[in-house]
């Protein structure tokens, strides 16, 4: 029998750009969430709200006395605020499993173990979460505003309203940002994509209640850094041109989004690795 040589030889395929392997992370996992149809149907009902608000800027435009549903800057914001429930759908479905099926699975020895760096593991897993989440959010919101001039035949609202786009492009993102990061950082400290979302759901359950039960004590909202919902909504009001609805500095709240982005990290670095470190 002949023996055939299998020494080296050169790699004869293609490279691809280096720091872009997060991309076929993202986009696989997009594709398998699409594939599911009760996804799907979650998606599809999170729109719901955009339709609403469609119709009342069709009628605010074309009949007289729906003038008063004509919409202001306030509109856009009190939009994204009722998408906040599907943000948290969508986040416990998609988010929960991100990176604790992968560790009931043994496959970020996988992952690891090819040219990818655990960072681009960590960007390729973020990126599923926040474009789901920018979809229920970001899309419709924008695509209200192009709905208002279509159906105003005009752009005095858009002019005279230049801060809508960019307020809904930062307010959207960070809201994304810190979700998903939260979220993934809490997928990385199990292998239960259930337990996972009774975290997060006592992440923000748990803040906002210790939050009421302490304005309840002290007769004030200062203590409301102490909620990301809060914080969030803060945040949204200010970047929004709005009052803030708590007493709270807008800088506080934001410097906890900031602390909370930053301790995901550094959890991240410590559970995202190759070989399971027992302390």
């Amino acid at each position: 029998m002949p023996i055939h040589d299998q020494g080296y030889r050169r790699y004869g395929g293609q490279r691809g750009p280096a720091g872009a392997a997060w991309i076929v992370i993202a986009s696989a996992g997009i594709r398998s969430l699409i594939a599911k149809r009760l996804f799907l149907a979650l998606l599809l009902v999170s729109w719901f709200p955009f339709f609403v608000r469609a119709i009342q800027i069709y009628a605010a435009a074309n009949l007289p006395q729906a003038a008063f549903l004509a919409p202001t800057g306030e509109t856009f914001r009190e939009f994204i605020g009722q998408q906040d429930i599907f943000v948290f759908f969508v986040t416990v479905y998609v988010g929960a499993g991100l990176v604790a099926n992968d560790r009931r699975a043994n496959a970020l020895q996988i992952y690891l173990s090819k040219p990818l760096t655990r960072t681009e593991y960590v960007f390729g897993k973020l990126a599923i979460l926040m474009a789901f989440l920018l979809f229920v959010t970001w899309l419709p919101a924008v695509l209200l505003l192009v709905v208002q001039i279509m159906f105003a035949g005009n752009f005095a609202f858009f002019r005279n309203n230049l801060y809508l786009f960019p307020a809904i492009t930062l307010f959207t993102f960070i809201e994304a940002l810190t979700i998903s990061a939260a979220m993934l950082a809490l997928s990385s400290l199990s292998k239960s994509s259930r337990f996972v979302g009774i975290l997060y759901a006592g992440l923000l359950f748990f803040t906002q209640a210790l939050y009421g039960v302490l304005t309840f004590v002290t007769g004030g909202s200062m203590i409301s850094w102490i909620s990301l919902p809060a914080d969030l909504t803060q945040i949204g009001n200010v970047i929004f041109r709005l009052p803030p609805r708590y007493e709270t500095p807008w800088l506080v709240s934001f410097l906890m989004i900031l602390g909370l982005i930053a301790a995901a990290g550094l959890i991240l670095d410590r559970r995202v690795r190759g070989v399971e470190i027992v302390a």
